[in-house]
């Protein structure tokens, strides 16, 4: 028999509702319970919903009884206690279907839902101090309950589960992914564990299941007029202003709360925000983040993997050089893209495009991450002079800049680029965060301001699709009033208050759009690809790499 190690008192007791995860995928069981992922899907939320449904018919047999114990380390809640022939009963609710019949044997519970059970039974034995010889599981797709027995057996089997689950506590490394494909389909944690994109990596001809979303859970509320106040009703958060209508928005429907300026959020509905995972930042009036509130909970296991990985000088050096690959290519292509229609302005930008293809080269043979910076930096300056010569010829010279000028920006060109690489590296750092990964800690850029290393790391990707090439097309179009959308004083030009709802809502509306992986060829939202590729990043060091960086611009 498997003796069951002794719980240490510091020890947390193990759930039994994550036993069912442990023999189902020990990789869920260790995102769910070590790093404490949750997801809901509609699976998740049927089940919960069945057993809403089930406490509201309860007859008086019925109940739900809570249970722990020390010597198990165990603690949950029994879905329904009855008492038969003098014994407790546990019973357990299901949605779906058992295991079908064979021809040798009748329909059986699922190995996970079995353990579920035996787990139960055994603290009803502990807490009632009598024997529990069964338990049940009702599976209510088929109406059919079937029963457990609770022998020797099924306590070492109970035994043997725990002693893993213990084992996969206490390390920092997730399980590998399982391989039984079918299990991944309606796994909740599917677009955080990412199995599939794993699976293509090491099978590059194997079509891509669909399982990562769309697009983004919710919606980012963005506060811009100052003086405003952010408060709460029930689970809605309430925005005031003394000159414009008040405007409720549920919480659950929210993904972000950004705040512009000189604004105010109560206490109450910061209380809201964390209760609905509502992340809620704070923004200068030039667009550049300063502070966020999120929940950290669980981030531990990952960030140590992070720290470890990133004193690696030759994953750090990498990850560089596919980054400023990456980058400078998506430069070289837009310029390309953006001139195949005009013969004249391709042979204008001609020396530019050749430099910025010399540097592609050089960035391959790129001996350190000093030099990888320095070749970067010298094609950033060749690509914004081929970003400037894109302005068609009705964009009035007021709009048009001879050079970049970042802090503070000196003309409204300059002032419209900072702004958006504002919006773009909290939309990144959103994407950082809610993936659990530490933005202060990179592999590329070095500490210098309040900007985050590792968010202007990942920003490099995104640069060119998700504003440079807005910017130049909104001009281009003539979107923008030159007095109306800025205010210019000597030392520094920014974006007036109508001139950042209209940079905010040109960023917004091109998250919502969609981009097609060149390299996992399924379609997802601007939005959903930044965290994505959060993700990707994340797998460089945990046993998972090769996907990170390899999207290109058309």
């Amino acid at each position: 028999m498997l003796s069951l190690p002794v719980v240490l008192p510091e020890e947390p007791p193990l759930r039994v509702y994550s036993l069912p995860a442990l023999l189902y995928c020990e990789r869920l069981f260790y995102l769910e319970e070590v790093e404490n992922i949750h997801v809901a899907n509609e699976y998740v939320y049927g089940g919960r919903q069945l057993h809403a449904e089930l406490a509201a018919d309860e007859d008086g047999e019925a109940v739900q009884v809570e249970l722990s114990s020390d010597s198990w380390g165990l603690v949950g809640k029994v879905d329904c206690l009855r008492r038969r022939d003098g014994s407790y009963i546990p019973y357990e609710h299901k949605r779906g279907r058992p295991q079908p019949a064979t021809d040798d044997q009748p329909a059986r519970p699922w190995p996970s839902d079995r353990l579920q059970v035996i787990a139960y039974a055994v603290l009803l034995e502990e807490a009632f101090e009598k024997p529990v010889p069964e338990g049940r599981i009702r599976y209510h797709a088929t109406q059919q309950t079937l029963r457990v027995p609770v022998d020797q057996q099924a306590k070492d089997d109970l035994r043997q589960a725990i002693v893993r689950a213990r084992q996969l506590r206490a390390s920092l490394e997730r399980p590998a992914v399982t391989t039984d494909e079918r299990r991944c389909a309606k796994c909740s944690l599917a677009p955080v564990c990412l199995p599939e994109e794993v699976r293509h990596q090491r099978q590059p001809h194997r079509p891509v299941e669909r399982l990562f979303p769309p697009d983004r859970d919710g919606a980012t509320l963005h506060i811009v007029a100052h003086g405003s106040s952010v408060g709460c009703a029930g689970d809605s958060l309430v925005v005031r202003h003394p000159d414009l209508p008040e405007s409720r928005y549920p919480a659950h429907q929210l993904e972000a709360v950004l705040i512009h300026g000189f604004s105010q959020i109560s206490t109450q509905a910061l209380r809201v925000c964390v209760q609905h995972d509502v992340s809620v930042h704070w923004l200068h009036s030039s667009g550049h983040h300063f502070a966020s509130l999120v929940s950290t909970v669980g981030q531990v296991q990952r960030r140590i993997r992070q720290y470890r990985a990133l004193t690696d000088e030759s994953l750090c050096l990498r990850l560089a050089r596919a980054l400023a690959l990456a980058k400078v290519s998506g430069q070289y292509r837009y310029l390309l893209r953006a001139t195949r229609n005009s013969p004249t302005l391709r042979q204008q930008l001609a020396q530019t495009l050749e430099a910025l293809q010399q540097h592609l080269r050089s960035i391959a043979r790129a001996a350190d991450r000093d030099a990888l910076r320095g070749l970067e930096g010298i094609a950033a300056v060749h690509y914004f002079t081929g970003l400037r010569a894109l302005l068609n010829d009705r964009v009035p010279v007021e709009l048009r800049s001879s050079q970049r000028s970042r802090r503070p920006p000196l003309d409204r060109f300059n002032a419209l680029l900072s702004y958006g690489y504002g919006l773009l590296h909290t939309a990144v750092l959103r994407a950082l965060l809610a993936s659990g990964l530490e933005p202060a800690f990179g592999f590329f850029h070095t500490p210098r301001s309040s900007a985050y290393p590792l968010a202007l790391d990942l920003m490099e990707l995104f640069r060119v699709p998700l504003w440079d090439l807005v910017v130049i097309g909104s001009l281009n179009r003539s979107q923008w009033d030159p007095q109306a959308d800025f205010e210019v004083t000597p030392a520094k030009v920014w974006l007036s208050e109508a001139g950042r709802r209209k940079a905010i809502a040109l960023f917004e509306n091109r998250l919502q759009e969609n981009f097609r992986h060149p390299v996992l060829q399924y379609s997802l939202s601007y939005a959903r690809c930044l965290e994505l590729e959060a993700r990707l990043l994340e797998k460089e060091w945990t046993g998972e790499p090769g996907l990170f960086a390899r999207a290109r611009l058309r």
